[in-house]
């Protein structure tokens, strides 16, 4: 919290009384909580954030992570969030935190995942029920976001009819789905690359496509020469030409998110 120095002016000029200044507001306080948690007979480690400074009930935010698992990149995910109002919990899509730096493990991690469609749900619902368990959440706003391979996790649960108020996909793989006309029940928000290699224009269009049909309130923002992972500052360390970071793109999508919260939550 920033204070403001008080100087002794009344000793400097006698005759002239100085009227206290008005209290200033408390800036944020972000709290941060590891939390083990289970799907089944698996063990997951999610990550949740709060401001303990922040009055009553609000929004409750899942964040799936990239193919690398819960790093500590969704950590800071969940923390801006926090600062924003919400709650953010990074959730573990892989089972026991796992994690890794290296594009091979990744694909590892990844592949086993979505091949497994009924453990996919059962994660992410085991999340959903955690983030419900906390006390500063209003169970009655409920969002989702995902990175990368996390941005396919979301858009399958609003595929699916998830009681999200809103899914938003960053760099998100639009891998094609079958969805029913009015199924998708929540807002959904597409912020894609234009020069993504593994979301090409077509994958784009078909999803509109798809959206479309099923009837479904929905955007898609695209980033000129924006690429791959361009919300992480560590893509361009990986070694694949296909990712990097883009500052500017960072802060247009995250800034177009919080206006659909803002929109919709106020």
């Amino acid at each position: 919290m920033r204070r403001n120095t008080q100087y002794a002016l009344f000793a400097l000029f006698p005759l002239v009384s100085c009227a206290p200044k008005p209290a200033q507001p408390a800036g944020p306080s972000i709290q941060t909580r590891e939390i083990e948690y289970r799907a089944g007979a698996t063990v997951l480690h999610g990550y949740l954030a709060w401001d303990s400074a922040k009055a009553g009930k609000r929004p409750g935010i899942l964040i799936v992570h990239e193919w690398w698992g819960i790093d500590d990149h969704v950590r800071k995910v969940a923390r801006q969030l926090a600062e924003a109002g919400y709650v953010g919990f990074a959730v573990d899509m892989y089972g026991d935190g796992k994690h890794t730096a290296h594009p091979d493990s990744a694909q590892q991690f990844m592949n086993a995942a979505m091949a497994d469609p009924a453990g996919l749900n059962a994660r992410f619902a085991a999340a959903r029920d955690e983030l419900l368990k906390d006390p500063h959440v209003d169970s009655a706003k409920l969002g989702a976001i995902g990175y990368c391979f996390g941005g396919a996790v979301v858009l399958g649960q609003a595929r699916a009819g998830a009681d999200l108020a809103a899914v938003v996909t960053f760099h998100g793989a639009l891998v094609p789905g079958k969805v029913d006309s009015g199924a998708v029940k929540g807002r959904v928000l597409v912020l894609t690359g234009a020069d993504d290699p593994f979301v090409p224009p077509a994958a784009v269009e078909n999803f509109r496509k798809e959206m479309t049909a099923a009837g479904a309130h929905f955007e898609i923002v695209t980033y000129p020469g924006a690429k791959h992972g361009f919300t992480n500052p560590r893509a361009d360390s990986v070694g694949m030409p296909q990712l990097a970071y883009n500052a500017d793109v960072d802060r247009k999508s995250w800034a177009a998110m919080l206006a659909l919260f803002k929109e919709l939550w106020g």
